[in-house]
């Protein structure tokens, strides 16, 4: 067996040159530090979308994405199909963990500083994907066509119908129509499995060639030790064999949770019934959702909605172009109120979502 498998290796290495890849990454160091942790965050979110591709494209042999045949594909793959359940548990289970991974991620490396010069295209092309990665929990939370689904999609399209001038006509561009109908699934079902995917894989491909192109970055209590004292370690098979590391205790993790916590399909939509009280987004809008109830109705002559959406997207804005105003001071010292910023940006995220989700 052991031969075979050298053999087989030795024919894919004499025409694809394995060993000279293997060469070039073995030549590759990562920073050891303090902070090493937060590097693996990367890996495994990448990791978590090839689970979202492979499960995605399984679930797709069996759905179908229209108003009458939605709800029932669900039933069918949950019931009928062997291990249909699972797979469709799997699907939702790791979208969610998609998106806090990309999250600590992207926080890890805004408090690391990590998106400085020459790093700010690899700090924008991530910002992208996470804007993509809400797009995908948007997009594939109808696709169910439950209660809670539909009538989530209706107020969330009407928030975006709040902002003005370019409100509505994003809408009725989102839902196909004044309403959310049939017409909605099929162009939300086309935009997470055709639209954003493609769109995501560019910008992923991008993504990684600049990590490997700059190196990881390296935060300034590494830098500022002389570098006889600065540890590094090889990125294969070091850096790579830690990370596949990391990523079984994830998959055992999305185990656990797919089999103990099963996904539930809820009740069909219909479109005619009254919306069912406490309805919620999922918990990656709930802080946004619950700060747009503080705001009072009218602040001054502007509705309070509108001048919450407007708010949330000036933040966002600024937030993704920080590598362009955080700049150090004239002696070299950090800029800690970038810091501040982003502690305050937790909290809030973490508090108003926690009060959302009690409410």
């Amino acid at each position: 067996m052991k031969n075979t498998f050298k053999k087989i290796y030795a024919w894919v290495d004499e025409r694809l040159e394995l060993q000279d890849l293997i060469k070039f990454m073995a030549k590759k160091y990562v920073p050891v530090h303090s902070h090493s942790i937060w590097y693996y965050f990367g890996g495994v979110s990448l990791f978590l979308f090839i689970i979202q591709v492979v499960t995605g494209i399984l679930l797709l042999m069996y759905y179908k994405g229209s108003e009458g045949l939605a709800f029932e594909s669900i039933q069918f793959i949950m019931s009928k199909v062997a291990f249909g359940w699972l797979i469709r548990s799997v699907h939702s289970w790791t979208a969610n963990l998609f998106i806090l991974t990309a999250m600590i991620h992207m926080f890890s490396v805004y408090f690391e500083k990590a998106y400085r010069k020459p790093r700010e295209l690899t700090w924008l092309s991530g910002m992208l994907m996470l804007f993509l990665l809400l797009g995908f929990g948007f997009t594939g939370y109808l696709l169910p066509w439950n209660e809670l689904a539909f009538f989530a999609t209706k107020v969330g399209t009407e928030i975006s119908g709040a902002v003005p001038v370019i409100g509505k006509p994003i809408m009725e561009f989102m839902r196909g129509g004044d309403d959310v109908t049939g017409a909605t699934l099929s162009r939300l079902f086309g935009f997470h499995v055709a639209v954003l995917p493609g769109i995501f894989t560019v910008l992923l491909g991008l993504h990684l060639l600049l990590v490997q192109r700059q190196g990881m970055s390296e935060p300034s209590h590494y830098t500022d030790q002389p570098e006889r004292e600065r540890k590094t370690m090889p990125f294969f098979p070091n850096f790579f064999l830690r990370d596949v590391l990391f990523w079984l205790v994830v998959l055992n993790l999305i185990a656990i949770l797919a089999v103990f916590f099963p996904w539930e399909l809820g009740v069909k939509a219909d479109p005619f019934a009254s919306a069912p009280a406490g309805i919620k987004p999922e918990w990656y809008f709930l802080f946004m959702f619950q700060t747009l109830k503080y705001i009072p109705a009218k602040v001054w002559f502007i509705d309070g909605e509108v001048l919450g959406i407007l708010a949330f997207g000036l933040a966002g804005m600024l937030w993704m172009m920080v590598p362009f105003w955080d700049r150090k001071s004239s002696r070299g010292e950090q800029n800690r109120f970038i810091n501040y910023i982003g502690l305050f940006v937790v909290m809030f995220i973490i508090v108003l979502t926690i009060v959302g989700w009690l409410a």
